[in-house]
């Protein structure tokens, strides 16, 4: 119900009427001594589809997110212990992960274990965050931390950050104000690049004339190639466009060794499965990593 948005929407996952999910609610706030839901609340945000939980119907909501995850990697390990290393690995990634360091440790997984059928998932961090609590991942791997106590957030290896212009761009005096005017080019709200970026221009004491947000990092770099303004990116991004000379760092006080961490996410109340845990141990593996990871 919460996470469908509303009584309907559970209903239809479930294909059982909306009455009959009332209902179980109902009995359920009967049997706890404890209103879950906002009914007048909800009434109000009708128009939102929104169901409004309140503060018992939240502690509630989050033991049973804790109890379908133990649920589920009960079921992981008993599948993997039978028919030794057999089953299902769902990984949750964000863009840039995903599409430069991932592909190499993916590919060392399915070497070694050839019977785990491998799912990634793609989204920005704060989605990843919410997939990893709803119990749809078994491990993700993102930008920069999490600041939330369900997620244990481990460090798996810093990335470069560059802030880039097209060619037209003059190094030289007057920077600040010309990165005031222009347009900065950026990822979307809740993501590890956009959160760096930010703090990137409160430092600076910039503040954008104009801004174009797209969610992709490749998006983003191509219009700055095009003469849309300026980004900051990671490096493994623009490496080959600063190469072919499409690109040219901007070169300014505060810019210049830029990084942000990328983090192993793991939910606290939820053990890991023997695949989740034998995906870590490769990610981990420093020999592995400087011998076979990605390095760009």
């Amino acid at each position: 119900m919460v996470q469908e948005g509303s009584f309907s929407g559970a209903a239809t996952v479930l294909h059982i009427s909306q009455p009959a999910v009332s209902q179980g609610v109902r009995e359920l706030e009967s049997q706890l001594g404890l209103t879950l839901v906002d009914r007048m609340q909800s009434r109000k945000s009708q128009h939102s589809q929104k169901v409004q939980l309140t503060a018992g119907g939240s502690a509630v909501f989050d033991h049973a997110r804790g109890i379908f995850a133990l649920e589920k990697a009960a079921v992981d390990d008993i599948e993997a212990r039978v028919g030794a290393h057999i089953g299902n690995l769902t990984l949750g990634a964000s863009t840039t992960v995903a599409g430069y360091w991932l592909p190499a440790a993916i590919a060392e997984f399915a070497r070694r274990y050839p019977n785990i059928n491998m799912k990634v998932r793609v989204a920005n961090t704060r989605v990843i965050s919410e997939w990893l609590l709803d119990c749809q991942l078994d491990l993700a791997i993102v930008e920069g931390d999490v600041e939330d106590p369900r997620i244990e957030s481990r460090h798996w290896r810093d990335e470069g950050l560059l802030l880039v212009a097209g060619t037209e761009w003059a190094q030289g005096e007057g920077a600040l104000e010309r990165l005031n005017s222009g347009c900065w080019v950026q990822r979307e709200e809740g993501s590890g690049t956009r959160s760096v970026c930010d703090r990137l221009l409160a430092s600076l004491g910039i503040i954008p004339k104009t801004t174009l947000q797209i969610a992709s990092n490749e998006g983003i770099a191509r219009c700055v190639t095009n003469g849309m303004g300026f980004a900051l990116l990671p490096r493994v991004v623009v490496n080959e466009l600063l190469e072919l000379e499409r690109l040219q760092e901007v070169a300014l006080p505060g810019a210049e060794q830029l990084s942000r961490s990328l983090c192993e996410l793991r939910f606290r109340d939820r053990p890991l499965s023997p695949s989740a845990q034998a995906f870590s141990d490769i990610l981990h593996n420093k020999a592995w990593a400087i011998s076979g990871g990605a390095d760009y």
